[in-house]
């Protein structure tokens, strides 16, 4: 019985190991494709952040942060 469980435990850590080799090229292209959205978001902030109107607004509220009185 012992040789049994043994001999069945290391199949499934070899199956598991293929398994882990075969995925090792997926993580690289994940990554790359989490880089290009982050870039992409940051660009699309960038210019909401730069427009007109938002800095007018974020100059107001920062005048008026430095205009109160406590």
């Amino acid at each position: 019985m012992y040789r049994f469980v043994r001999t069945w435990m290391r199949a499934l850590v070899a199956r598991r190991a293929r398994a882990a080799r075969r995925d090792a090229g997926m993580v690289t292209s994940e990554y790359a494709m989490g880089i290009v959205a982050a870039v992409a978001f940051a660009v699309i902030l960038h210019k909401v952040l730069t427009s007109g109107p938002v800095v007018a607004e974020l100059q107001n509220i920062v005048k008026q942060a430095l205009d109160a009185r406590m």
